[in-house]
C-alpha cells in the first residue's frame, strides 16, 4: 500500500503560475514531497516588492532586491522552470495553455499578482506611474531625477516651481515610503549638487482619499506618522480626491473646495486590481470576478467546483474569521503558499486538513531615516526602534544571502553619507520630451 501512495506522489504534477510571494513559498514547501513542481512566470526572476520604492528613489539597484527564480531553486530537484506567459485555461482538461503549448497539471496554484489600479481611469496611467515591477521603478526615477536636471536649466521661476513639485497620489505604506524618501533626497542628498535650482526648496504633496494616512494602523499610530510628515515638510491632504490629471498639473478636492496645482511629477500609490490573468481563470471556471478582479476562494484556497485549482496571494478574495477579506501583503501570500503545499501533501495521504487561517504577526510602515512605526501583536513601536525592526525584517524576507549583505551595506552606506549611488537617468531614448520647454 506504502509503495502504490509514493508512486501515485511521484506522479503527481504541480503547475505553479506566478513566481511572486505565494508561488515561490508553494514551490519551495514542497521540495521534499516526490511530486514534479513546474514553476511558471513571465520574468526569470523573483522581485521582493516591499523595497521597489528605494529603487525608484536611488537607494537600491534593481539587482539588489531581484533574484532570478532559478538561482532560487536550483537544488530542488523536482522544481522545474518556465519563462513563458500563461494565455488561458482548460480546467476540464486540466490543463494550462501557454503561448508556446500546453502545459497539463494535477494541481494548479495560481498566484499571478495585482498591478496598480486606477479606479477606472486607466487613461491616467502614463502621467502617472505606479509602483508595482522593475520598470515602473526606473520610469520613477527617472522622471524625479530629470525632473531636477531640467530645473537647473530652467529660467522661469513658475515653471521651475512646477519642476519641483511632486505630488504622491494614495496614503498607504508605499505612498507615505515615497514620500519621506523624496523629502531625504531633496532636503539632503542633492541639496549641494545643483547650481541654479534649489532642491531643497522642492513641494511635496501627499493625498488620500481617507480622513488619516495609514488606515490599517492604529489611530496614535498613524497621527505619530502624520506629524512626522508635517516636519520634513511635507504637504498631507487627507479625505481628498483626484478629479484630472493632464500632462502638467493635478486637480485635487477636498470637500466643497478644488485646487489646481502645477506639479511636473505625480506618483500614484492609491490602489492596486488584481492581475488580468484572473479573468481567463474566472472564464474558465464560469464564475464572476469580486470587486477588483480578485477571484473567490474557498476556506481551503481553492475555487468552488474546481478542488484542485488553487488561488492564492492578491489575485485570491479570501476571507479571515471575521468574515472580512484578507489584506493583499506579502505575508498573506507566502502563508497561503506554504498552506496550499501542505495541503497538497495531506491530499496524497488521503487526509485533510483545517481551512486556511491567517496569522497576522504585525503591521510597519518606515516613513524616513530613523522613523517608522509599527504593530506588532498588542505591541506598538515608533520613531528609532520601530525603524530598526522594520529595517531588520525586511532584510531577514529577502530571498538570497548574498543579496541581503549588498542591501544591508547600502543601506550603511546611505545612512552615514545620505548619498544613494543609483542615481542614474538611464532612458536615453528621448531624454528631453517631457522638458523641451527648457531649450527653447
Amino acid at each position: 500500500m506504502m509503495q502504490i501512495r509514493q508512486n501515485v506522489m511521484e506522479t503527481h504534477r504541480v503547475v505553479i503560475v506566478g513566481g511572486g510571494f505565494g508561488g515561490l513559498n508553494t514551490a519551495q514547501s514542497l521540495r521534499r514531497t516526490p511530486v514534479d513542481v513546474t514553476l511558471v512566470d513571465r520574468r526569470n526572476f523573483h522581485l521582493f516588492q516591499p523595497l521597489l520604492y528605494q529603487v525608484a528613489t536611488g537607494g537600491l539597484s534593481p539587482s539588489n532586491i531581484a533574484v532570478p527564480i532559478r538561482s532560487i531553486v536550483r537544488r530542488q530537484k523536482n522544481c522545474r522552470v518556465l519563462m513563458s506567459e500563461v494565455v488561458d485555461f482548460d480546467l476540464n482538461r486540466r490543463v494550462v495553455k501557454l503561448r508556446e503549448g500546453e502545459l497539463p497539471y494535477d494541481s494548479l496554484i495560481v498566484a499571478t499578482g495585482s498591478q496598480t489600479g486606477y479606479f477606472g481611469h486607466d487613461d491616467w496611467r502614463p502621467r502617472a506611474p505606479g509602483l508595482k515591477s522593475i520598470e515602473d521603478a526606473l520610469e520613477i526615477r527617472r522622471r524625479i531625477l530629470s525632473v531636477f536636471e531640467a530645473a537647473e536649466q530652467e529660467t522661469n521661476p513658475v515653471r521651475r516651481a512646477s519642476l519641483l513639485t511632486f505630488v504622491v497620489v494614495g496614503g498607504g505604506p508605499t505612498g507615505v515610503e515615497l514620500a519621506g524618501t523624496l523629502a531625504e533626497i531633496t532636503r539632503h542628498t542633492l541639496r549641494r549638487e545643483f547650481r541654479r535650482c534649489r532642491p531643497e526648496d522642492a513641494r511635496i504633496i501627499i493625498v488620500d482619499l481617507a480622513p488619516r494616512l495609514l488606515g490599517t494602523f492604529p489611530e496614535d499610530l498613524s497621527a505619530d506618522a502624520e506629524r512626522r510628515l508635517r516636519l520634513m515638510q511635507i504637504e498631507v491632504r487627507t479625505g481628498t480626491t483626484v478629479q484630472h490629471l493632464d500632462q502638467k498639473t493635478v486637480v485635487l478636492q477636498t470637500g466643497d473646495l478644488t485646487e489646481t496645482i502645477a506639479a511636473d511629477t505625480i506618483l500614484w500609490a492609491a490602489g492596486v486590481e488584481a492581475s488580468p490573468l484572473g479573468k481567463a481563470l474566472a472564464n474558465a471556471a464560469s464564475i464572476e470576478l469580486s470587486r477588483g478582479g480578485r477571484i473567490a476562494v474557498e476556506p481551503q484556497l481553492h475555487l468552488a467546483s474546481y478542488p484542485e485549482v488553487f488561488v492564492i496571494g492578491d489575485l485570491a478574495l479570501a476571507m479571515d474569521l471575521k468574515g472580512k477579506p484578507l489584506p493583499g501583503v506579502a505575508p498573506v501570500a507566502i502563508q497561503q503558499g506554504k498552506y496550499v503545499a501542505n495541503l497538497i501533501m495531506a491530499r496524497l495521504r488521503n487526509r485533510s486538513l483545517p481551512a486556511f487561517r491567517y496569522f497576522d504577526y504585525g503591521n510597519m510602515a518606515t516613513i524616513g531615516r530613523s522613523a517608522a512605526i509599527a504593530q506588532l501583536g498588542s505591541w506598538k513601536f515608533r520613531g528609532r526602534i520601530a525603524w530598526l525592526l522594520w529595517l531588520f525584517i525586511h532584510l531577514m524576507q529577502i530571498v538570497r544571502f548574498e543579496n541581503r549583505i549588498l542591501v544591508l551595506i547600502q543601506w550603511g552606506w546611505n545612512y552615514l553619507t545620505f548619498n544613494r549611488s543609483a542615481r542614474l537617468i538611464t532612458d536615453t531614448s528621448n531624454p528631453r520630451t517631457d522638458h523641451e520647454s527648457i531649450f527653447s
